[in-house]
């Protein structure tokens, strides 16, 4: 089986670095893939946004599979594309179609369709820059803190969490009237403020029935103690040790199943993985967001879980046949630990000359901002470079293992946290 797989970062090289361990994989194709999938497979010099060369690359390399790593072609509505194209039909995506993917895509529909279908989640308003001056006046009802959400993709830098009234009303005038985020904050949505500690649940769904995949805890905040602003992901550990049977019962009967009710009673078929990112509130689950895609860094701590032929997995989502599959879970804890390029998640400067790849011992390397620079030497491209992953019997094995290789891994101006599952 040949399978195309789009994206660049760390959750790409996690799902590459499992698909190869498939024995009914022939060939696996990585656009754009980075340094660490080249490993694995083979790169390709493939935007996954460039809908037409994506196409190409799968006529010219006999592809039967396309398995869409990052959120934006899926918004962008790559498996619409293909549905709708004579020539590449045939070719099952893992991923939603254009209106699944709004549930990543839009905030505001995200809560609204939480809202219609009984979903545990903050209370909300949604303001654009004509209602500026009303979503002022809605903050003098509010009692800090308050969260601000872009309605749209921000790269997972578009929430911000002011303490006063003061905060938010400038940072909701820099959002809607400064488009701090550009056509993302085009729409900004006001949220009260959940007390608690949050968890990152995942699925697998051929559209019809489910399977619930390992449980992680991310990391967002640059800074020991979460503090400073909000990354891509510092870190993530799985198993998470609050989240067992009571628990994860309330996520699935309150949150997963309304879920994929809703999905259904609104005509959307959704084949591909979801992402329930949760808070704990007093041992209840409240839903902060959907992702349509695996999370990142999540899927480098819990796809090494899960003991399944991960290939089989993908084929019997895209064939509708995940009731046939019992998911098996490794107990070993993962933790990941992410090596940032200084800077990050502001500027920050690439191709600093990475060293020491070969020194991290039992630990997985899953490479996220990474380049081959002219003459062969992995080189940093990004502000994410490389997640440091490793087992162990238990959390603080596994974190020490990780934080004994991360010193290990040298590269001009790296940064990572030395706290990561410091709330568990």
């Amino acid at each position: 089986m040949n399978i195309l797989l789009l994206g660049s970062g760390g959750r790409e090289h996690a799902i590459a670095w499992k698909i190869a361990q498939s024995p009914s994989l022939e060939r696996l194709f990585i656009a754009p893939g980075n340094a660490g999938t080249a490993a694995t497979g083979t790169n390709l010099p493939v935007s996954p946004n460039d809908f037409p060369a994506v196409k190409q690359a799968c006529l010219e390399y006999r592809v039967d599979m396309l398995v869409v790593g990052p959120e934006e072609p899926l918004v962008r509505g790559i498996h619409d594309f293909f549905l709708a194209d004579p020539e590449i039909r045939h070719i099952p995506v893992i991923g939603p179609t254009k209106e699944g993917a709004r549930l990543e895509g839009s905030k505001d529909f995200a809560k609204e369709f939480m809202t219609r279908h009984g979903i545990p989640t903050a209370t909300y308003r949604t303001f654009t820059k004509a209602s500026l001056a009303v979503g002022i006046r809605f903050l003098d009802t509010c009692s800090p803190p308050l969260v601000l959400k872009a309605d749209g993709l921000a790269a997972g830098k578009g929430v911000m969490i002011c303490r006063t009234r003061e905060e938010a009303a400038a940072e909701l005038t820099a959002m809607l009237d400064g488009a701090r985020f550009g056509e993302a904050s085009s729409k900004v949505v006001i949220e009260q403020f959940l007390e608690g500690i949050e968890l990152s649940a995942f699925i697998i769904t051929d559209g019809l029935t489910y399977r619930i995949l390992p449980e992680a805890k991310d990391y967002k905040k640059i800074g020991e103690g979460d503090t400073g602003p909000n990354t891509g992901g510092m870190g993530s550990v799985s198993p998470v040790p609050f989240a067992r049977g009571p628990f994860l019962e309330k996520v699935e009967q309150r949150v997963i199943i309304p879920t994929m009710e809703g999905l259904k009673a609104e005509g959307i078929r959704y084949r591909g993985f979801i992402f329930f990112g949760l808070m704990n509130v007093q041992g209840d689950p409240y839903v902060i967001e959907y992702n349509c895609r695996l999370g990142d860094p999540e899927t480098e701590s819990v796809l090494p879980r899960i003991r399944n032929d991960f290939v089989a997995l993908l084929k019997s989502a895209a064939d509708g046949t995940l009731d046939r599959i019992t998911l098996e879970t490794d107990p070993v804890t993962y933790a990941s630990v992410m090596l940032v390029s200084a800077g990050y998640p502001d500027k920050y400067e690439k191709g600093k000359r990475i060293s020491g790849l070969d020194r991290a011992a039992g630990s997985l390397l899953f490479h996220a901002g990474t380049a081959f620079d002219s003459e062969g030497q992995v080189i940093t491209s990004g502000g994410r470079v490389i997640s440091v992953t490793s087992p162990g019997a238990d959390l603080n094995e596994a974190l020490g293992l990780s934080y004994a290789n991360a010193p290990v891994i040298t590269f001009d101006g790296k940064y990572y946290r030395s706290d990561i599952g410091f709330d568990l």
